[in-house]
């Protein structure tokens, strides 16, 4: 059964297919691609997992996995939509920055294209914004 924030939130709804004006790009059992409806470059996906997980501050040792299979997913539908993972930049927001408390991670191509607030919003390792590799390495530091 669903708790109340699941039923409320709006990514949920859309991974899980209860949103029939979004389309996903991608989605399998347990992750769904779509696009951000405020874009900060011609490509600006959505990796969200299936199941309602908070953000990426709330993420154990155990869910490096989760992370590393998002990074998979985000760079296969980017290069599948003509997208180059060179040319992209991806990343969490990190709290208290969240607009929507629902893991998802940001995937912007080319990053070239993000104007100032955007390059601003998404900047790399900041007090708002993580990249992957930055959550991974958090992740691994943590105790078993």
């Amino acid at each position: 059964m669903a708790e109340a924030g699941e039923q409320s939130c709006v990514f949920c709804k859309i991974a899980n297919g209860k949103d029939e004006n979004a389309e996903l790009l991608f989605q399998d059992e347990a992750y769904a691609v779509f696009r951000d409806h405020k874009p900060a470059a011609s490509t600006h996906l959505l990796v969200v997992p299936k199941a309602h997980i908070s953000d990426a501050k709330s993420l154990k040792k155990q869910d490096l996995e989760l992370v590393t299979t998002m990074v998979k997913i985000g760079e296969q539908v980017l290069q599948e939509h003509g997208g180059e993972v060179t040319k992209a930049r991806f990343g969490f927001h990190w709290p208290p920055f969240c607009l929507i408390y629902h893991l998802h991670l940001h995937v912007i191509h080319p990053v070239s294209e993000a104007g100032f607030i955007s390059r601003q919003i998404f900047k790399p390792n900041s007090l708002w914004f993580v990249t992957p590799d930055w959550l991974m390495d958090r992740l691994n530091k943590m105790p078993s």
